[in-house]
């Protein structure tokens, strides 16, 4: 069923409207229904966790009682709560309320749905599209001239960062909010209610469990509701009826736990970050949590030692020079080793690099070297740095002066080699640099010394 127009039952004037499918009435789930969906909250008071969304004195409850909100869009994780805020909410405020799937509906279809509601003003339709960043950028642009005039409200669910995959224009338009994963002791709640619920729930099994055992579901959980219910669902079902369900009874369901990792989308980039993050700011031990993770997740190895060769320049650089070669080597090993044992070089790579010194000289000397020629006239190379190859060259007097430096000790001519100087690259005080910062410094003096003596 591509879409489910309903207008529940309770409210005047209600009855479902036609779709592809008999629904049940609300408040009577069917006994086919996974029990994710049965026990769905049926109020905002019912709703648990996401304090930050609908404590009292937030924003969107005060919108919901007053029924004056426009669009809404809910970015969050699976299991967070998206779909079921958006059923409270018509629920809450009456409304005629149409569901889309945005894999599955077309722009054929989003017409007729705002047609109908610019045809039935007085039912106030909210149009609920799941999985909104899958729609492309002409059906997002459809819906703008109703939700700008108020023909419907859009309420848009997404896993993936709005700020990158919802249009400008309908983004400005709407409220955002972000739900986080749902709170280990918040999971445990529903469970326990789930599990004693005879009219929804799985109360008909008289199954017992004892808090720690619930706790320890929603932990494996990892804050999404609906994999908890689902998982409590096949675990009861799976015991006869009146037994206890014990720890034991969650091994294979731990063993057979899912990371929540999507490859190119917002968990790869968040735990990316983290990873990189982590070693920049020296932390071996979140480094190698955060590849665990990314490992577990299914990322592919040659990403990552992408990342690590890239932060051997960018945050180790010149404190330890051999950083680079030995990020690079990771690089290699993946090819050539492949997985699983890739992973070992990968976590030797990563420690090094969190352990290692750190410098950003080399690269803020780069910035600072786009900035000059793009914010200063370019220089010219200067006559004595020419290339000197060729007898036309040689005319025009390329090369004429230039001093070679292995002559001079220390390969220190006194020469410039900018027809106007500037400095760009500034050594820091960590690992090598700090010899580095020396050297520079003992050479400006020889470098000063000289050109002195060839002046007098």
């Amino acid at each position: 069923m591509k879409r489910e127009e309903q207008q529940f039952d309770f409210f005047a004037g209600a009855g479902n409207e036609s779709s592809s499918e008999p629904e049940a009435p609300a408040g009577m789930p069917s006994a086919h229904q996974p029990l994710a969906a049965r026990m769905r909250p049926r109020s905002l008071d019912e709703v648990i966790g996401q304090r930050h969304v609908l404590a009292e004195d937030a924003l969107l409850p005060r919108l919901i009682a007053t029924n004056r909100f426009g669009s809404l869009l809910f970015y969050g994780p699976p299991g967070s709560g998206k779909t079921t805020l958006a059923e409270v909410i018509a629920r809450e405020t009456g409304a005629r309320f149409v569901r889309v799937n945005a894999v599955q509906s077309n722009v054929a279809e989003l017409r007729g749905i705002l047609e109908t509601a610019r045809r039935r003003p007085e039912l106030g339709t909210i149009v609920f599209i799941d999985e909104l960043h899958r729609f492309n950028k002409a059906q997002q642009d459809l819906l703008l001239p109703d939700v700008e005039a108020g023909n419907v409200r859009l309420i848009g669910a997404t896993t993936h960062n709005p700020g990158f995959y919802v249009n400008p224009p309908l983004l400005s338009r709407s409220h955002l909010f972000r739900l986080d994963p749902l709170e280990a002791g918040d999971v445990a709640t529903v469970l326990r209610r789930a599990l004693e619920d005879r009219e929804r729930g799985l109360g008909a099994h008289g199954c017992r469990a004892e808090d720690a055992v619930l706790t320890d579901l929603a932990l494996l959980c990892d804050g999404d509701l609906r994999r908890a219910l689902n998982g409590l669902e096949v675990l009861v079902t799976s015991l006869p009826e009146g037994s206890e369900l014990l720890e034991e009874h969650l091994t294979t369901f731990a063993r057979e736990r899912r990371i929540r990792y999507d490859a190119d989308e917002d968990e790869h980039y968040d735990t990316v970050s983290a990873y990189i993050k982590s070693m920049r700011g020296g932390d071996p031990d979140a480094a190698l949590y955060w590849l665990a993770k990314m490992l577990a997740g299914g990322e592919d190895p040659r990403f990552i030692a992408r990342r690590l060769v890239i932060l051997a320049s960018e945050d180790v650089g010149l404190a330890d020079s051999r950083a680079l070669p030995l990020a690079v080597a990771a690089q290699q090993a993946c090819d050539f080793v492949g997985l699983p044992e890739c992973e070992l070089n990968l976590a030797h790579a990563t420690v090094y690099l969190a352990v290692a010194p750190k410098s950003n000289r080399a690269y803020a000397g780069l910035k600072a070297a786009k900035n000059a020629l793009r914010e200063q006239p370019v220089q010219a190379v200067p006559v004595h740095l020419r290339d000197s190859g060729g007898a036309a060259s040689k005319r025009m007097g390329h090369g004429a002066g230039y001093a070679y430096s292995h002559d001079y000790p220390e390969a220190v001519s006194g020469q410039d080699y900018l027809e106007t100087p500037v400095s760009l690259y500034q050594p820091g005080e960590n690992g090598e640099e700090r010899e580095i910062a020396e050297r520079l410094s003992r050479w400006l003096r020889l470098k000063k010394e000289r050109r002195a003596g060839a002046d007098s």
